[in-house]
């Protein structure tokens, strides 16, 4: 049995029921209401987003006996036949992608110095994929454009005006240009709900949400696409069914890295990769929703209630739970990360499309977490001499990149025998540690430190609490001193009893007492910050007292540090 696509079958009929072009349609039809028609249009757009079927209505307009307000009628013989495609004297419609030759030009030209059947009708030529005739083509109707003959009217449609603006460009400032625009996903997905309520189709909501994201703002690819699942299931439009046909990467499977990413779990990433493929997915397909699925959370994360994501309410609360994870600057960069790579197409020339999905995914979910220059600055200004729970995260000195290895507690001394220095520095630390005497030494900043290290899932919080100068420890309150652009991160840690548990027990069992009889005080440090210049002395500073040949190197060559 025969069946005509829905594309076809639904085709508009009217400037109205052209999806969202209204700025071309209201234009055209007020044009031909007020008979101020132009010679010459040059219709400009992605694929599928309604430019041959503007200038068929145009042409169905023009001619149509029974029009109002500029709108033809869509139902006379007239209109059927240019709607349809059919023959007819007065609209005659060129692919010029076939007839791109001069010779072509040629005989268009002379067949439009033939006047249309009746004077009441006009002679309107719609020329598709204009894009393909050739200069010399573009030069032979460079006249007739000039001077056309009465009620003869050129219609051109092409997916690329660039290439005629630098092949013709005298051709430009003979037409009136309208650029047509992508179609939002909402009104493609109305025009859908539109088409299968007129074939007495049921449908789920989010099924035509995906086909709408799919087809990329264009509303003849919505309805091929749509077709292609109708053949599947033929009674209804399932979102399992669309996924299925086209493909399509569930949510879940975002939501699912976004997990693994916000735990910093690296090597889940090859189990989960692992996964994708045991599914049957395509890297590709994984890959272009990554981007999306990245963009949506960066858009809530900013603003919970954004109108510029389409979710349905519970996919909108997982998002929402899961960019909590993240803070915007680090989205903003995995955004740019995953958009370089698609930029690039590796994905689409190697071979090894495994190994280049689970290097990016690694990449995603190693990306440091970002922090103000200005407090990184200052907490590496600190130096070794404010305690050594304050200073900056210790760094390779042959890199400078920040180094895995966070600063360790001192072990006490276990000698057999210990002697004299030795006893003293153990009782002391013993007593640091118990909270029996008040201290400012090193036992109570290398224990912060410890715990600061021991403590998961901290985030970009981890840099601004080693950045803490440590000043002592006394009757269960260790006494912290940070500046004030640091000191609100840790606040805020602090006052969010869920966060900072983890924090409080490791830190509780570093100075050895019970968690509940643990405080923690944090003042205002009025340190004078320190300039750049002097934040990298310092760092080459300790630098070279940890690594002899580049202190030597350094004496020799006459080095210095620089960003």
């Amino acid at each position: 049995m025969y069946r005509t696509a829905l594309a076809r079958t639904h085709r508009p009929r009217r400037f109205a029921e052209v999806v969202g072009q209204d700025h071309v349609g209201s234009t055209l039809r007020a044009a031909v209401d007020s008979g101020r028609v132009a010679h010459a249009y040059l219709f400009c757009g992605p694929r599928g987003v309604g430019k041959t079927t503007a200038a068929r209505i145009l042409a169905m307009a023009l001619n149509c006996p029974n029009r109002e307000g500029g709108e033809p009628c869509g139902e006379c013989d007239s209109c059927d036949r240019i709607w349809s495609g059919r023959a007819s004297l007065d609209v005659i419609e060129i692919d010029a992608a076939s007839h791109r030759g001069v010779d072509d030009a040629r005989d268009l030209r002379e067949r439009a110095m033939y006047a249309p059947t009746s004077e009441e009708r006009y002679k309107i030529y719609i020329l598709d994929e204009a894009h393909m005739l050739t200069r010399d083509a573009w030069n032979a109707l460079l006249k007739i454009l000039e001077e056309p003959p009465p009620r003869v009217v050129f219609a051109f449609a092409t997916t690329e005006p660039q290439k005629i603006e630098q092949g013709a460009a005298p051709v430009m400032s003979r037409c009136q240009r309208f650029d047509f625009r992508r179609v939002s996903v909402s009104d493609i997905t109305g025009r859908l709900e539109t088409v299968l309520a007129r074939e007495e189709i049921e449908w789920e909501p989010e099924a035509l949400r995906s086909i709408a994201r799919r087809a990329d703002g264009g509303v003849r690819d919505a309805l091929s696409l749509m077709d292609q699942v109708l053949s599947f299931r033929g009674n209804a439009v399932r979102s399992e069914d669309v996924r299925q046909m086209l493909g399509l990467v569930d949510e879940d499977r975002y939501l699912a890295f976004f997990e693994v990413a916000a735990a910093r779990d690296r090597p889940r990433v090859f189990a989960f990769v692992q996964e994708l493929l045991d599914d049957g997915t395509d890297p590709g397909e994984f890959m272009r929703g990554m981007g999306e699925a990245l963009r949506t959370l960066l858009a809530l994360r900013l603003d919970p209630e954004s109108e510029a994501v389409d979710l349905t309410p519970d996919s909108r609360s997982r998002f929402i739970e899961r960019a909590a994870g993240f803070s915007p600057a680090d989205l903003l960069r995995q955004l740019a990360a995953v958009s370089e790579f698609e930029a690039s197409g590796v994905l689409h020339r190697t071979s090894q499309q495994r190994i280049q999905l689970e290097v990016l995914l690694l990449r995603l979910v190693s990306m440091d977490s970002t922090v103000e220059l200005e407090e990184l600055l200052s907490a590496l200004g600190r130096g070794e001499g404010h305690g050594r729970g304050g200073g900056a995260p210790s760094r390779d000195p042959r890199t400078g990149s920040p180094s895995d290895q966070a600063p360790r507690p001192r072990e006490p001394t276990t000698s057999s025998s210990p002697t004299g220095p030795e006893v003293h520095e153990a009782q002391e630390a013993q007593e640091n540690r118990t909270g029996s005497s008040p201290v400012t030494g090193a036992a109570a900043a290398d224990a912060w430190a410890a715990a600061v290290a021991s403590t998961p899932n901290l985030g970009g919080a981890a840099i601004a609490l080693r950045g803490a100068r440590v000043e002592g420890w006394s009757d269960g309150t260790l006494s912290i001193k940070m500046p004030s652009g640091l000191r609100e991160t840790l606040d805020a840690l602090l006052d969010d009893a869920a966060r900072s548990a983890p924090l409080r027990a490791s830190l509780a069992r570093e100075l050895g007492v019970q968690d509940g009889a643990l405080s923690i005080k944090v003042e205002d440090d009025r340190l004078r910050r320190l300039t750049a210049q002097e934040a990298n002395q310092q760092r080459m500073d300790r630098w070279m007292s940890r690594d002899p040949g580049l202190k030597e190197a350094v004496e020799e060559l006459d080095l210095t540090l620089k960003e």
